[in-house]
């Protein structure tokens, strides 16, 4: 048998080959790391993903393997400043800086640019940002999608405004969470252990250092942090954006459903999910349930995208609160998307109860979400294994070649909700307190849980 350290090499050079394969195939190469990221369909095709993973986990591992331990644990202690260093990056608009004026961050006056010089070089020796000549930087393909796609002009306009801090950063990928991260996320973390010892002391990490009893929504709404509320939309709404609308019509089993079924979109925030279930299926019935201020947002957004599903009331948008008996009775499906993972479990257990009290027998409990897998192998799982095991000698969830977000997010929900990413057994459990048995599990970006009534 092949040593690990020659395994992983070979495992590699074997899916490289396979993936620059692919893009030959097409008539191109595989992107540059250097140049500005411009996506194609062969960025999100989901054929290469198992290979692109088994390349990250065996680089990742290799990079472990080799590395002396006190180099890895000196890279990783202080990864709040990598936080850090990113939110500062976008605050003052850098990759806008350098995209629209060149790679010269002196000449565009940012205020201490030998600071900033310092921080863009720790940001491009782990390949965010490149240094073209000393003290000179420009955009990579990483660092471009921190761009807001702002001018010069309005950067400027904007800096000289007293209500800076007001405005909302519109990232390019607005799927991107730096900002937050680098600000309510990051103040929280500095209690983080502090929390865990002691997780009676109060809801979760960001209470302790937000010095509030609210829950982040209701932080939001606060005076002063209007801005905030309006970055944390913006980011949420561009994380949905980034997956096929496909998967949410396919997951949630519309094709199964007859005309005039209600599907009821349980904290559905605008509704831009069922957007994509009503353009394939535009004769069933959908409700549209989040508190009143995202009802009241997502009016608009129908008003702009599909202004006759709420003139003729095939979309129904309607203020609910999750944690009160639902008002539609026997819907054919009620889902949750990215909603079930900021909730401890005795929370999303009232949630999923109250669906359960308002359900019939026929009616379907559907949650997209993250579906968590161990570190080592699991017996437990039995509707999510995967066909093929992770080869040799790869960690079995491959790693941050496939739940490295998982793990991360998992954290961040600890940090900022006290809540979680399951696996398919606390999945499956949750399901059960509440009145529904676990029937399927389609993976995919996100993962499809379909429930039946117990």
């Amino acid at each position: 048998m092949a040593t690990p350290l020659s395994a992983l090499t070979n495992l590699i050079s074997i899916n490289v080959a396979a993936l620059e394969a692919t893009y030959a195939d097409k008539g191109v190469t595989f992107p540059s790391l250097d140049d500005p990221f411009v996506p194609t369909s062969l960025d999100f095709d989901p054929s290469l993903a198992p290979t692109k993973a088994l390349i990250v986990a065996a680089a990742a591992q290799i990079l472990a393997t080799v590395r002396s331990p006190i180099e890895m644990l000196q890279e990783y202690s202080p990864g709040m400043y990598f936080t850090a260093t990113l939110g500062f990056v976008v605050d003052t608009n850098i990759p806008d800086l350098l995209s629209k004026g060149g790679p010269e961050p002196k000449s565009k006056g940012l205020p201490n640019a030998h600071l900033t010089a310092r921080i863009l070089r720790f940001l491009a020796t782990r390949h965010i940002f490149r240094e073209v000549k000393p003290d000179v930087f420009a955009n990579n393909r990483i660092s471009s999608l921190l761009s807001k796609n702002k001018s010069i002009s309005e950067i400027i306009a904007e800096r000289a405004s007293p209500r800076y801090r007001t405005y909302l950063p519109q990232v390019k990928s607005t799927s991107n969470k730096a900002p937050i991260r680098a600000d309510e996320a990051l103040t929280s973390s500095v209690h983080f252990s502090e929390f865990v010892q002691n997780p009676t002391k109060a809801t979760s990490a960001f209470n302790i250092g937000l010095k509030t009893e609210a829950k982040l929504w209701e932080w939001y709404e606060e005076p002063g942090n209007e801005w905030r509320a309006r970055r944390f939309t913006a980011t949420m709404k561009g994380g949905a954006d980034r997956f096929p609308g496909e998967m949410f019509v396919q997951g949630i089993g519309l094709k199964n459903l007859k005309d005039g079924d209600f599907v009821v979109d349980v904290g559905g925030s605008v509704g831009s999910c069922t957007l994509h279930l009503y353009k394939a299926f535009p004769k069933i019935n959908y409700v549209v349930q989040d508190l009143e201020k995202q009802i009241v947002a997502a009016a608009s957004f129908w008003q702009e995208n599909a202004p006759e599903a709420v003139l003729s009331g095939k979309v129904i948008l309607r203020a609910h609160d999750f944690f009160t008996p639902q008002p539609v009775k026997g819907a054919a499906v009620y889902f949750l998307r990215m909603v079930i993972h900021d909730w401890s479990d005795h929370d999303a257990k009232n949630i999923l109860k109250h669906l359960r009290d308002a359900a019939n027998e026929s009616s379907k409990l559907v949650i997209i979400d993250t579906l968590a897998f161990h570190v080592c192998e699991d017996t437990a799982t039995e509707i999510a294994a995967l066909k093929a095991p992770a080869p040799y000698p790869l960690l079995a969830n491959l790693g941050i070649g496939r739940s490295g977000l998982q793990t991360l997010l998992d954290i961040q929900m600890m940090n900022l909700f006290n809540g979680k990413e399951r696996t398919e057994e606390e999945f499956r459990t949750l399901g059960l307190s509440a009145g529904w048995k676990l029937e399927t599990i389609v993976h995919g970006p996100l993962s499809t849980f379909t429930f039946s009534m117990v």
